[in-house]
């Protein structure tokens, strides 16, 4: 069985290629020029040039594939080059759903995010959303994924404050640091979207995804402290301050979070996990468990 993996050079999309090959499936991966050297070295797979946004690159990309996986997905936009949610998360989606139908591809796993709805506070929620709902109406043999935030080796969460902790010894918390989320082992996720190809119990279905521990966000940072023995030191920054810097320097790609980013951390992520877990009969990772594997390596 033949896979056609988009997004497949970054963190979560590495591990679902790795699973992928290990479980014996042909994987045809979309790339685009300059990004694809990061899985030159895994053996045995397939690299097409071409990009999501882009209908026309998608052109015969597909032929020969009997599922497609779609990871692509952004977490802040650069409007200055054309980057925004509407057009990667959205028309992206839009155009490898066309692809995919009109080569026969008729199986479709989609990344979407947990808070993706139409009524969503952010860009990102409404835009996550309107790409589930392309995908439901396709008449494609859909499933799809709402996770909340992954780690794992090279997840961008995790590392990010781990390495405030070992540089600088203290943390900026938005606001009171209470609003909880539930975090997922990119392992979990990944073991989800390979399980999920070929059982038809899946198909037209969406899943929440999320972790075994709901946490507030103090002791995620806690948390990772005691993981690599640097007792963290917080600082509660005021929200009306954190939104008023983050409107200011949104441009900076180095200013650590957006507006929309901070709206949806005090909104909290978290959902019921359970339904997720027994589907697929995948074991929980919990959180410390999890991060102490890559850290404290």
């Amino acid at each position: 069985m033949k896979i056609f993996l988009t997004g497949s050079t970054g963190f979560v999309g590495k591990h679902i290629l790795r699973d992928l090959i290990e479980n014996n499936y042909q994987v045809r991966c979309l790339a685009r020029k300059g990004s694809e050297q990061k899985i030159t070295h895994y053996k045995d797979i397939e690299i097409v040039d071409g990009d999501i946004t882009d209908a026309a690159s998608l052109d015969g990309k597909l032929e020969g594939c009997d599922a497609v996986i779609n990871l692509v997905g952004i977490i802040r936009e650069f409007l200055g080059k054309g980057i925004t949610f509407e057009k990667l998360h959205y028309e992206g989606t839009a155009n490898l759903v066309r692809a995919a139908r009109s080569q026969k591809a008729m199986r479709f796993i989609q990344m979407s995010a947990l808070g993706a709805r139409p009524d969503g506070k952010t860009r990102y929620q409404q835009t996550k959303y309107r790409a589930e709902e392309c995908v439901r109406t396709s008449g494609l043999d859909y499933t799809i994924f709402r996770p909340s935030i992954i780690f794992g080796r090279e997840d961008k969460f995790v590392n990010l404050f781990a390495n405030m902790l070992k540089t600088q010894q203290f943390v900026p918390v938005v606001g009171n640091g209470r609003y909880k989320m539930q975090p997922v082992a990119v392992e979990n996720v990944s073991m989800a979207f390979v399980a999920s190809i070929e059982r038809k119990d899946a198909v037209g279905k969406t899943f929440n995804v999320g972790g075994p521990e709901k946490i507030e966000f103090n002791q995620i940072i806690d948390t990772i402290g005691e993981v690599i023995c640097a007792p963290p030191y917080k600082i509660h920054i005021p929200v009306f301050i954190m939104n008023t810097m983050a409107e200011m320097l949104d441009w900076l790609p180095s200013f650590p979070v957006t507006k929309d980013q901070i709206t949806m951390l005090l909104e909290g992520n978290v959902c019921d996990e359970k339904p997720f877990f027994k589907h697929f009969d995948i074991t929980p990772i919990g959180f410390k468990e999890g991060i102490s594997k890559y850290l404290s390596a």
